[in-house]
């Protein structure tokens, strides 16, 4: 009897711990305000600055979008256009369902399977988004948020993210130069997080989505030296926190934003 109940114990004290590894990086997003990593507006040049030119360029010039095909719906087209119009030297790259799964196939044949069997279409298009910006660098940006100004400025940050509210980062909006390690962690750790939490909305969110990314951006800045100048930033409305760009502010609402 004694014995079947230290078993019992054993168990159930190494289900615990089991538990808590699982959501510890979860619940440190709770008390996470970004802070550290912020980068405030008064970093950033006003439009037309002359300082704007002095600053390092270390994200290429891309702004890479998603949609399904070529043929973008109307209610966005405008926000689309504001992006492409205010940055005329920039290469503009619009990916596919098709122009997506042929990189995987070509650069990432190791990840196709995931690819091609996730459930729901928005995971393919969370996670095309992190292959992109880590193959070719640039900015990512959803097609319903519009551009006011240029994003030359963000331009001199390793990587950005955006900053979303109460908690976390978002995914509709970020930069990051070819390669940085952030990002390369986020596309090595999309196997692993890919699990079926039953409910679509919790599945995406945590295999690919904004959670996801928001775990991944802990995991990183726990693993990463201190001593290092790939930091990891955030971008909102009027702070922003350092992969290289992260702001703090709102996250878009359900007609889109301005960045």
């Amino acid at each position: 009897m004694r014995r079947g109940l230290v078993i019992f114990l054993i168990i159930n004290a190494l289900i615990i711990v089991f538990l808590v590894r699982s959501v510890f990086t979860l619940l440190t997003l709770l008390v996470e305000d970004g802070s550290a990593d912020a980068i405030h507006s008064a970093e950033i040049p006003p439009p037309n600055s002359p300082r704007i030119d002095d600053r390092p360029q270390l994200i290429p010039k891309i702004i890479h979008q998603t949609y399904v095909n070529d043929t973008v719906p109307e209610r966005w087209r405008e926000a689309q256009k504001s992006c492409v119009d205010l940055h005329e030297d920039y290469e503009y790259k619009l990916w596919t369902d098709a122009k997506s799964r042929e990189l995987i196939a070509t650069e990432y044949p190791w990840f196709l399977s995931t690819f091609d069997n996730y459930s729901q279409p928005i995971q393919r298009a969370d996670a095309i988004r992190y292959f992109v910006l880590s193959h070719y660098g640039g900015i990512y940006i959803d097609l319903d948020d519009g551009c006011n100004r240029r994003l030359d400025p963000l331009l001199s940050y390793p990587a950005w993210v955006r900053r979303t509210n109460p908690t976390g980062i978002s995914n509709d909006a970020m930069g990051s130069v070819p390669h940085h390690p952030f990002f390369t962690l986020v596309i090595e750790s999309l196997i692993p997080y890919n699990r079926n939490w039953k409910l679509p909305y919790i599945t995406v969110m945590y295999s690919t989505g904004p959670l996801f990314l928001s775990v991944i951006w802990q995991e990183y800045k726990r693993g990463r030296p201190s001593s290092t100048i790939a930091g990891s930033s955030v971008l909102g409305g009027r702070k922003c926190t350092r992969l290289g760009w992260q702001c703090s502010g709102e996250s878009k609402d359900t007609d889109g934003g301005r960045i």
